[in-house]
């Protein structure tokens, strides 16, 4: 069994994505690889496994060098069960227009989620998946939360220390300073009077910033009813959205002239 630790190692297949291969649960890959000996696998995971890895038996696999060539033919196998199941299942749509390489990580992301969504009773999967959405959201304004990924992959061992995919020297910066925060968490020394004084400012400026959306909100309310107000409408529609839009931008230009 070590063997095969190694080899999907070096292959690079996470446990998501095996338990993708074989159709089984991640903690059901756990299961199987606690075992000493594959053999003792379901007859049917077992084959499944061997195809993947271009064996016949068991003990071929002393032999497998894991090369740039044995990779493409491993990753070449899984490809094509993600490409037949994005082809089949009634939600293909989610995959479309996706490479094969993006369609596999949307996979593995939405196994993963669905995995920890389906006892219905915990809440704090809700709630963890919807910050998690949230995230995702503020991602896309704010280029810091991507070095938190990145931070976060390298601390749990996912990615080498010196790998940087986004801009080096924020990145670099940002890991620093995450990494002394880190320490300061886990560490005892801390004031909690000054902790609290953090949080107490960390507050205000959330406060702050929600009170800024919802007046923000309030104002495009008002113009968009002006807006309809002008044009003679009551409400937005497909076939009038662009004309109310453009009323919306023209009236933002004058109050701000």
């Amino acid at each position: 069994m070590e063997k095969l630790n190694e080899i999907l190692r070096e292959l690079g297949i996470s446990k998501v994505k095996l338990a993708k291969y074989l159709g089984v649960s991640r903690q059901m890959i756990y299961n199987y690889l606690e075992l000493d000996d594959i053999n003792k696998w379901p007859k049917e995971k077992k084959v499944l496994l061997l195809n993947l890895l271009n064996i016949k038996s068991v003990d071929e696999m002393e032999t497998i060098k894991v090369d740039t060539d044995y990779i493409m033919q491993v990753e070449a196998n899984i490809n094509a069960l993600f490409n037949e199941e994005a082809t089949s299942s009634e939600s293909a749509d989610i995959y479309q227009g996706l490479s094969t390489k993006n369609k596999e990580l949307l996979a593995n992301i939405i196994d993963l989620i669905k995995e920890d969504l389906e006892d219905d009773a915990d809440t704090e999967a809700y709630y963890k998946y919807l910050y998690l959405s949230n995230f995702i959201q503020a991602m896309i304004t704010s280029r810091e939360l991507k070095y938190i990924l990145g931070y976060v992959a390298k601390a749990a061992g996912f990615v080498k220390p010196l790998d940087f995919v986004f801009n080096e020297e924020e990145q670099f910066r940002f890991e620093s300073i995450m990494f002394s925060a880190m320490i300061l968490y886990n560490g005892r020394g801390v004031s909690t009077s000054k902790i609290a004084e953090s949080h107490k400012r960390f507050e205000e400026q959330i406060e702050h910033k929600m009170e800024d959306k919802l007046s923000r909100t309030m104002e495009l309310n008002t113009i968009k009813a002006q807006a309809l107000k002008e044009l003679g409408y009551t409400a937005i529609t497909e076939e009038n959205a662009a004309e109310v839009l453009a009323k919306i931008t023209e009236i933002e230009v004058r109050t701000v002239t």
